[in-house]
């Protein structure tokens, strides 16, 4: 596959990737292209990105932008301008170039602009009127940024065995006496159930269970990788080794299966005596997935809110402005209050 050279076919100019229509726009005379046209005209990159090994690259031309502040390092294209940290919010970043690196197989392109971020993002004020004001600030707003975050996707397979102690209690009465009976039973469960495309997290900077949150993505929607597509956008740089995340897959597979299995055993109590299973990886790869990010500080405490760059599912945490909560407890108290009188009075 031919890395496209993110060049205007027809005029040379700089062209970013249009989430909207999925297609290449040309700022400066207005053309659209698409993957295909791009591929059919590319005259000026002769990259390759597919070597002996799927997750190693040869040489890419990309720009990295390193935070001075907390060493964040992301990735982009010569089109891509990055002005602060998605991270911590610092603007003193350094611009340098990249010739080694890690190429993901395949990539979900953005589905979304940074305008459908923004208006989710400021509906998040709406049933929160203790949401300190600075995360509706506009300045805040206007900082999220698209990013395509690295994950591991694992197929697995796992056999094994599930004992349970399960429990039936029936009470009931008969003339002046009350009776109760306890039936115990031993429920065995053994299997194999597959797995395919388990996410994993491949950036330590975010948190997994953020990450977990904007789940899920249609992978239908997967594309060959293709540098082209970061045009416009940053691309984090995976610092989680695939053997370290597979621990992760593991867990979530077991926990799947543990719940899924556990549903066929009807008691009205149950409790786990053995578990035994085994994990066979079926496969794996290193995909990019789309999401928009802002991080706001508010306290000396980062608080990061991240939009699934497909679906538009958006999560975070908000903290409460304690000056806010005391004047509202204030004001319903002395409300309160004052209805109480009123109501004496009219029953005196």
């Amino acid at each position: 596959m031919d890395a496209l050279d993110n060049r205007c076919p027809a005029c040379g100019a700089s062209i970013k990737f249009n989430p909207k229509n999925q297609k290449w726009d040309c700022e400066y005379c207005g053309e659209k292209f698409t993957l295909e046209e791009m591929k059919k005209f590319n005259n000026a990159s002769n990259e390759k990105n597919k070597t002996s090994d799927k997750k190693k690259m040869d040489k890419l031309d990309l720009d990295v932008y390193r935070c001075e502040s907390c060493g964040a390092e992301l990735m982009a294209d010569e089109t891509t301008t990055a002005t602060f940290c998605v991270y911590c919010g610092n603007t003193a970043i350094l611009k340098e170039k990249i010739h080694k690196g890690i190429a993901p197989t395949q990539i979900i392109p953005f589905k979304n602009v940074k305008e459908d971020a923004v208006k989710e993002f400021q509906k998040l004020h709406k049933g929160r009127p203790l949401m300190p004001k600075l995360f509706n600030d506009p300045k805040n707003i206007e900082k999220i940024t698209g990013v395509y975050i690295p994950f591991w996707t694992y197929d697995l397979k796992l056999d094994g065995n599930i004992s349970y102690n399960g429990v039936d209690v029936k009470t009931w009465s008969s003339g002046n006496y009350q009776y109760t009976k306890t039936d115990t039973y031993l429920s065995k469960r053994n299997g194999s159930m597959e797995f395919s495309k388990i996410l994993v997290d491949a950036s330590s900077r975010f948190d997994d269970d953020l990450m977990d949150s904007i789940e899920p993505f249609k992978f239908d929607g997967l594309e060959e990788y293709n540098h082209a597509y970061l045009s416009g956008f940053l691309a984090e740089k995976y610092d989680v080794d695939i053997d370290k995340a597979m621990e992760r897959a593991t867990y979530r597979a077991k926990n799947t299966a543990e719940s899924e299995v556990a549903k066929t055993v009807h008691h009205q109590t149950k409790s786990v005596i053995s578990n035994e299973m085994k994990t066979t990886k079926l496969g794996d790869d290193h995909i990019l997935l789309p999401v928009w990010m802002v991080n706001i500080k508010y306290k000396d405490k980062n608080y990061t809110f991240a939009m699934n760059g497909q679906t538009g599912k958006i999560v975070g945490n908000i903290p409460i402005d304690v000056g806010k909560a005391i004047f509202m407890s204030i004001f319903l108290f002395i409300l309160f209050t004052v209805i109480a009188f009123i109501v004496l009075k009219v029953i005196l």
